[in-house]
């Protein structure tokens, strides 16, 4: 309780999102590294494939190459990019880029992301053609955000309150972007909020994605706080075995580099979902 409490105090000195103004901390919460990677690849090249129920998505470079990468961009058009969705030449990207997560970023956040990237080695590698019906045109995708890409929810009140609940919110909803794969989406590939966590038939690669809302039969709800801080840090259940599939990623390239701090407020904020059973 006394650590929980020395928490907060210390994020109420710290507005929501600020805390992590260290460029490669974002960059670990965020995850970039794992999907801008292919099996074999150079760091954040590009080129992994993602595999989804529309076709099959192979990410970009996002290193500083400029001829391949992001290396002529502007600070501006990272963020309005990973924020928006629109790319340096206007065109709209798709959602398999989690921009509907992003979004909630503070801009502060996207520009140190920004900067910390140009940094990094820069790699030279032409970006693939993603490998989709030909209905699935990328102009279609500036009718899609305006379609269907509605404003994202108002943080409830009772999170904003609780800066402990408001941190763990940012992470796992803006930085960790958790529901682009624990969210079932609609035909129209839109995240089904009345579901949101309660994991994912259809995830990425065809894989099921669990549910993690505290939901005691087929979510995390028999788990206790030191369970889920455990996991995220080591990627160990509370029955001994370890997280598989992708999730394995995200535990060694995202969560276990958070801070102890970072993943009690995930935990603290995931047990406080509403619980629901998994579909």
């Amino acid at each position: 309780m006394r650590g929980c409490l020395a928490l907060a105090l210390a994020l109420l000195a710290t507005p929501v999102g600020a805390r992590a103004t260290d460029g490669e901390y974002l960059f670990h919460a965020a995850g970039c590294l794992a999907c801008h990677t292919r099996e074999g690849g150079q760091p954040l090249a590009g080129g992994r494939p993602l595999e989804t129920p529309y076709g099959v998505f192979y990410t970009p470079n996002i290193s500083p190459d400029p001829a391949t990468g992001i290396g002529n961009w502007s600070r501006a058009q990272f963020i309005q990019a990973l924020k928006h969705g629109t790319a340096p030449d206007g065109s709209a990207y798709y959602p398999a880029f989690p921009y509907p997560s992003y979004r909630l970023m503070t801009d502060q956040d996207a520009a140190s992301l920004f900067d910390y990237l140009r940094t990094t080695p820069a790699q030279h590698q032409a970006n693939r053609e993603h490998d989709l019906p030909w209905w699935l045109a990328r102009w279609m995708m500036r009718l899609w955000q305006w379609w269907v890409l509605d404003e994202p929810p108002p943080e409830p009140a009772a999170v904003r309150a609780d800066p402990l609940l408001s941190r763990g919110r940012y992470l796992v909803d803006a930085l960790g972007h958790c529901g682009e794969c624990h969210t079932p989406r609609n035909w129209l590939g839109v995240s089904i909020r009345t579901r949101y966590l309660a994991g994912n038939a259809a995830g990425p690669d065809g894989d099921k994605v669990p549910n993690i809302t505290p939901d005691r039969g087929s979510g995390i709800g028999k788990w206790d706080a030191d369970d889920l801080e455990y996991f995220l840090e080591s990627g160990q259940l509370p029955n001994g075995d370890y997280a598989g599939s992708l999730m394995t990623e995200v535990i060694d390239n995202a969560t276990s580099k958070l801070t102890a701090d970072d993943r009690r407020a995930m935990t603290a904020y995931l047990r406080s979902i509403r619980a629901l059973p998994g579909g």
